[in-house]
């Protein structure tokens, strides 16, 4: 018998939307070789490894080029998954015990809610490289945990980046938001994520990256709870709400795959 694998569209509700992410069941946990060419095999910016521990589910993510600390699509389509399965009831609690330490998600009625670390951000000097690649005039540089943060002027300058990724690769983070108030009352902010040192060059919509700026507009906008959209090709919106150390990242998903995996 194969293993059970799915395809999932997290932060959206329409199919071919939002970030695609890949979903495997594990019976025990997997050798990271193979967890990583099975990456490869399905060329999703990131596939979810999930196998049952006790008080949860151990939970990993890996891109086509390397496995990461954090992911907040994969984590949101795996729960989407173990609720959409009857691996958990419509009320428990997902528990994922992974490398940024127990992250939890919740079913709201249509949408879930992921319980995420704050990574807030702290000015910083980007390479002069860097700015000159994205081509903008930064009103804020930053950098988290993770990721170099870009603060523009205008949601148009954010629609029209055309970075070049061999280029952007050589920024000395995970990777690089680029952001902005948005121009419609709609939603609080927009974004981008590049991050071809992973191996994604665009991220269709980041989770993770929120959990840095979510506490950056929340500073700005006085606000702590906020609408975000990421302007990507896909596009999708993330709902975000911040509370001191952690961010809560509320969205939607739809299953578009469901498979198993064979002969390997």
């Amino acid at each position: 018998m194969g293993i059970a694998i799915y395809q999932v569209d997290a932060f959206t509700e329409k199919p071919f939307r939002g970030n695609p992410a890949a979903v495997c069941i594990l019976p025990e946990p997997g050798a990271t070789a193979w967890m990583q060419n099975v990456t490869r095999e399905m060329n999703l910016s990131e596939t979810a490894f999930l196998h049952r521990q006790e008080d949860g589910f151990n939970l990993r993510w890996f891109t086509p080029a390397l496995e990461v600390d954090l992911c907040g699509h994969a984590t949101l389509a795996s729960a989407h998954i173990l609720w959409e399965t009857g691996l958990l009831a419509a009320e428990e609690v997902a528990r994922f015990h992974t490398r940024s330490g127990l992250l939890t998600a919740e079913l709201l009625g249509a949408e879930i809610e992921l319980n995420f670390p704050a990574t807030p951000p702290t000015r910083a000097s980007a390479p002069a490289e860097l700015i000159e690649v994205l081509g903008v005039a930064p009103v804020y540089v930053g950098k988290s945990r993770y990721d170099y943060i870009v603060e523009v002027e205008s949601e148009e300058v954010v629609r029209g980046l055309q970075p070049d990724f061999a280029q952007l690769k050589k920024a000395s983070a995970r990777g690089i938001m680029v952001t902005s108030v948005a121009s419609s009352e709609e939603y609080d902010f927009v974004s981008r994520f590049f991050a071809p040192v992973v191996g994604v060059d665009e991220d269709p919509v980041t989770g993770s990256a929120h959990c840095c700026l979510g506490p950056f507009w929340s500073e700005r906008l006085g606000k702590d709870k906020l609408v975000a959209y990421q302007a990507s090709a896909r596009g999708g919106v993330i709902r975000v709400r911040v509370a001191g150390k952690r961010v809560y990242l509320g969205g939607r998903a739809v299953t578009v795959l469901r498979g198993e995996l064979v002969n390997c």
